[in-house]
């Protein structure tokens, strides 16, 4: 029989774990040669065998029984050795001479990112949206010549809203139905998209064919009232009733050289980038495959302005606006995409983000990780770029900078700001290895991917603005919002945030510019907040406006994540807006903004950034002398146009944000109130977990119930007799009369009790006995055994007869059937306590007497027989005929006597 050695001599210094292992293996025969059968039969061991011809030590010529096979079961040893010794971090490998050398193993996948080519993950749609099973991808492409603005001639056409009322005919409806989100799935609805748009009538149809049930696609309804003119209008922010400014659709069966007109009627906005001179932005498919050209601005008779149409709120009804233009399309049956801005979806950021992943020297300097998923399951991304360091020392003494976008999912300019920092942060140049050498940046490239996946404007799913939430302590509604400003709080525990900047879009300026913080009451760091914007004015003044900057704090937008951030003790907290139509300063003025110019941005903040941190302190000194001056000027201006001595201005009793105007134009600049989603919800019990006793206490609680019953008897027990002492004492006052009860007549009148005939044969039962009853007490009145005393006190009768006695014309009536035999129980004993001596020696009084006088000596509870059964117990032998009368019997019995 076979028998293990005690102690093996292993080949390789093995942790307990493994040593454990192979022990506890050995038992089951491996590391024996009692499994070559079984390892024989593995192909993958001859191919490893051929390959790499490794020869097993001496340490294993131990573990085998037999030295026929010893040195094929030691090489065979060595290959499921190989397999069982991985542990979850080492990993053993075979070189030539080394023999099998460890090494660590590569880490998972963590936080669900993926390494293989493709997207990371799909996008999650609410469950109840359609969406189109279709790719969309569009060529970045940027024109060759800079694209200028329309200029307005005050002839454009300013069409009245027809609808469906007025002959309209709808050719495109989809609106979801649902009011507030329930749960989220890729691919939207399990049903799968419904046909929402009309079919063609003919070859010869010109009707063009409308779609927007993509990624970011935003387009509710289109009606005809034209044969190339259409209406349109846009869906609100899913789960809201506002916002509606982001349009992105497609149209095909397009007719080349006709000049379409397209109005969409339902913008809330007072005023639009339309009124000067911006243009939407258009794609043809044809010209991208033909031509390599992508988004480019088109578009004549623009005109944004207020229509015949209002919609209601709490405030009253408010009007409706409209934005006209008409656009000659390339091509014939081509298919073309209309959009407000520069669409970049939440799968555009995954492929970006899977390129820097897969780049060699990009995955070393850019590490990605997910901050959480949002409300629908989507991952928000966070960045960490900086130089890798084998010190740690060098790490903990850099500064942190910390950028976010995409909070409103219609800006998507930000987006585009946000690839160019990206793009340069990552390069190669010398500008930007000396940033990531001197900070740690901490990206946030798209905080709403819910709202930009389905197409919103500014909400989430949460149907709230994430932008007036970063106060907000619901965890699970606003996540994205709440975790970033986690990360923050956290960061400045570790490190000085030099500067924390919020990407945004703007719909109602133009330029691009910055809204601030100021900091007035602390002297050291007066005006300090204007240095970078300053700073990147000057670094790109045909982009950048300085003068369009505000900082002022309003208490609306205390939600925001400039105010929040900056309430957290970052000094330099903004909000970069850019605007979505084109520039007004320098060479660009009068032209719109194309990718590469909201690319560029990205490089002028890493530059601005390298100017502010600069150890050379000259810049920043010379751009505050600067801020000081220009201060000064607009004060001294403000005195003189309010009629004000000038005098010298001292900036520690003015301050210039006085002279600022709000920095509004926002319609969500108030938050609504809680998630919409919160709103509708049922609210659940919460479910308490039953908390388990042991015997004593068990124990315990069944004593004390049982007093308390015991207690709540002896009440009850007492209110019951001192009821009944109340009742005996005014029985003289009671009046008796017959009582006849009365049986249901019919089947459907009775509601419960025994069947009727059950209840009949009671009644006749109870009829017999109470006659005989009233039989027996008349012969005791008629012998003289009981006295009548009418005027003394009342006679009684057997309640339920309906037969009277001539001799007891009167019943009692108003007590209960208990109250009834104790009254005559009482009246008997009196009656009989009354009885002279020669009658007592009847046998049958002298029995009743017996009886009475032991009963009224119990305690009223424990009597449980009236007196009156007593008669009956004493004559029930009697009874064998009803034709029998008492009287009779008590003539036989007592009357020689």
């Amino acid at each position: 029989m076979w028998q293990a050695n005690s102690e093996p001599d292993f080949e390789y210094q093995l942790n307990p774990y493994d040593s454990f292992m192979r022990r506890h293996l050995q038992h089951y025969g491996y590391y024996t040669g009692r499994n070559q059968n079984y390892r024989q039969s593995l192909a993958s061991y001859a191919d490893w065998e051929k390959t790499f011809g490794y020869a097993a030590s001496s340490g294993d010529s131990t573990d085998s029984d037999s030295d026929s096979d010893s040195e094929q079961g030691k090489g065979q040893d060595n290959k499921l050795q190989e397999e069982l010794m991985r542990t979850t971090q080492l990993v053993y490998s075979y070189q030539d001479g080394k023999g099998m050398v460890p090494k660590l193993r590569e880490p998972r996948n963590l936080y669900a990112l993926a390494k293989e080519l493709g997207p990371q993950q799909a996008a999650r749609w609410p469950h109840d949206i359609q969406v189109i099973d279709e790719r969309i991808k569009h060529l970045r492409y940027v024109p060759s010549e800079p694209e200028p603005f329309y200029r307005i001639n005050g002839m454009e056409r300013t069409p009245k809203v027809r609808g469906e009322q007025h002959g309209g005919r709808l050719v495109f409806w989809y609106e979801p139905r649902c009011s507030f989100y329930v749960r989220s799935r890729v691919g939207g609805t399990r049903s799968g998209p419904e046909k929402c748009a009309i079919s063609l009538e003919s070859q010869t149809d010109t009707t063009l064919i409308f779609e927007s049930r993509f990624e970011s696609g935003n387009l509710a309804k289109a009606v005809q009232v034209g044969e190339f003119e259409y209406e349109l209008w846009l869906r609100y922010d899913l789960y809201s009733s506002k916002n509606t400014q982001w349009f992105y659709f497609r149209v095909s069966n397009t007719k080349a050289g006709v000049p379409y007109r397209f109005t969409i009627v339902n913008f809330m906005k007072s005023d639009s980038l339309y009124n000067q001179g911006m243009k939407p932005l258009l794609y043809s498919e044809k010209d991208s495959r033909v031509n390599k050209s992508g988004w480019i601005r088109s578009g004549h008779d623009i005109r944004y302005y207020k229509n015949n149409s209002v919609y209601e709120t709490s405030r009253g009804d408010k009007p409706f606006y409209s934005l006209t233009w008409t656009s000659q399309l390339p091509h014939n049956h081509d298919t073309v995409y209309f959009a407000h801005c520069y669409p970049y979806t939440y799968t555009d950021l995954q492929d970006y983000l899977l390129d820097l992943s897969n780049d060699p020297v990009k995955s070393k300097i850019c590490k990605q990780r997910v901050l959480c998923r949002t409300l629908a399951g989507n991952l928000v991304y966070v960045l960490t770029i900086t130089s890798p360091s084998q010190n740690p020392q060098d790490i903990k003494h850099k500064k942190a900078v910390v950028l976010t976008a995409r909070v409103h999912p219609g800006e998507s300019n930000a987006s585009w700001m946000m690839k160019g920092f990206l793009d340069y942060l990552t390069g190669n140049s010398a500008d930007a290895k000396l940033l990531r050498d001197t900070f740690i940046f901490k990206i946030v490239p798209m905080l709403n991917p819910d709202g930009v996946i389905v197409g919103n404007y500014r909400c989430s799913l949460a149907g709230r603005d994430l932008n007036r939430n970063y106060r907000t302590m619901l965890k699970d509604s606003y996540p994205s919002v709440w975790h970033t400003k986690n990360m923050i709080r956290r960061l400045l525990q570790e490190r000085e945030i030099i500067v924390y900047c919020d990407l945004h879009g703007h719909s109602r300026k133009q330029n691009v510019f910055i809204y601030g913080c100021e900091n007035r009451h602390v002297p050291d760091r007066r005006l300090r907040e204007r240095i970078f914007p300053l700073m990147l004015h000057k670094n790109c003044p045909d982009k950048f406006n300085f003068e369009y900057c505000k900082f002022k704090i309003q208490k609306s937008k205390e939600g925001t994540g400039r105010i929040v951030m900056w309430n957290l003790g970052i000094l330099n907290s903004y909000t970069l807006e850019a605007t979505f139509c084109g520039s007004t300063l320098g060479k660009k003025k009068g032209f719109h903004f194309n990718l590469a110019d909201y690319e560029a941005m990205g490089y002028h903040f890493c530059d601005s950034l390298l100017d502010y941190c600069d150890p050379d302190k000259t810049k920043c000194a010379n751009i505050l002398l600067d801020l000081e001056e220009r201060v000064k000027m607009e004060i001294t201006t403000r005195r003189e146009r309010l009629g004000v001595p000038t005098s010298e201005v001292d900036l520690s009793d003015e301050y210039l944000s006085g002279l600022e105007s709000s920095d509004g134009g926002s319609d969500s600049s108030v938050s609504d109130g809680p998630p919409v989603h919160l709103q509708f919800s049922t609210a659940r019990p919460s479910k308490k977990k039953k908390k388990l006793k042991t015997k004593k206490e068990r124990d315990r609680v069944k004593e004390e119930a049982k007093k308390t019953q015991d207690t709540a008897d002896d009440k009850k027990s007492a209110s019951h007799q001192s009821s009944h002492a109340r009742q005996d004492k005014g029985a003289q006052t009671v009046k008796y009369t017959t009582a006849n009860l009365k049986r249901p007549k019919s089947l459907e009148e009775r509601t419960s009790g025994p069947p009727v005939c059950v209840q009949e044969r009671c009644e006749e039962r109870q009829q017999k006995r109470n006659e005989y009853l009233e039989a027996l007490t008349s012969a005791y009145l008629r012998n003289g055994l009981i006295i009548n005393e009418p005027a003394s006190a009342p006679h009684f009768r057997y309640s339920g007869s309906s037969q009277a006695t001539s001799g007891l014309p009167f019943t009692l009536d108003g007590l209960c059937a208990h109250h009834e035999q104790t009254f005559a129980a009482q009246y008997m004993a009196q009656q009989i306590q009354n009885v002279p001596s020669g009658a007592v020696g009847n046998s049958l009084i002298k029995v009743w007497k017996e009886q009475i006088q032991r009963r009224r000596s119990e305690p009223f509870p424990q009597r449980k027989n009236p007196v009156i059964w007593v008669l009956v117990s004493l004559v029930s032998s009697r009874i064998e005929s009803t034709t029998t009368t008492e009287e009779q019997w008590l003539a036989t019995r007592g009357g020689g006597d």
